[in-house]
């Protein structure tokens, strides 16, 4: 079993990346594997709503967002990293996410994240966490994944990483989701291999408020 952790920091070792090493090594005391996906600071292109990835089976727009995707079909789970930039998610991880999961959705792509247990950490000097965690775990309850919790919201708090390093209570609670991450993950496996099958999955009904 492995989990996928991506870093949506500008900054490669900053604040997020200390917070999402510390989800990593605990995942590797409980037999998870894992990797930190560095997205760069290279400008990602916001979605065209142009939906070619319905018969493309990814986005039009060649760079690494189709990577991402490919990579993602081999992980069990997902933790989304970001700091906080004007209480929201940081500008080159938000259009990444739009592209990766609208175009993961479409065409021939299957199941990329259904099912797949995920989680959003934040990081940020003081505030604006609470509305960016709600931010990112909108891509999750949209695309049928058990959404992993701590003890707390999932943030840390510093200017830096030697700041975030004593915030005891916010590695902690990393330290927490990463065991709680573990546990689903197993509780999944013992499923599967006891017979329970996944719930049944419908195509979707789209409506609008004029109908």
């Amino acid at each position: 079993m492995k989990v996928l952790l991506i870093n949506g920091s500008p900054n490669e070792k900053g604040c997020t990346y200390t917070a999402l090493k510390e989800i990593a090594t605990e995942l590797e005391k409980e037999g998870i594997g894992s990797e930190i996906y560095y997205i760069g600071t290279d400008a990602i292109a916001p979605c065209h709503a142009c939906r070619a990835c319905r018969q493309l089976g990814k986005c039009i727009i060649n760079d690494k967002v189709n990577d991402f995707v490919a990579k993602a079909k081999d992980f069990d789970g997902f933790v989304i990293g970001s700091p906080v930039h004007y209480a929201s998610a940081s500008g080159c991880l938000v259009p990444f996410m739009d592209r990766a999961f609208f175009s993961a959705s479409m065409g021939g792509n299957g199941d990329v994240f259904r099912l797949k247990p995920a989680t959003a950490i934040v990081s940020a000097r003081r505030a604006g966490t609470t509305a960016t965690l709600d931010q990112l775990n909108k891509y999750f309850q949209i695309t049928q994944m058990p959404v992993i919790s701590g003890r707390y919201w999932n943030m840390v708090h510093g200017s830096n990483p030697q700041e975030v390093l004593q915030d005891e209570e916010g590695m902690q609670n990393m330290r927490i989701l990463a065991r709680n991450m573990a546990y689903h993950l197993k509780c999944k496996e013992a499923a599967t291999k006891a017979g329970i099958k996944e719930p049944e999955n419908e195509p979707p009904t789209f409506t609008n408020f004029i109908r």
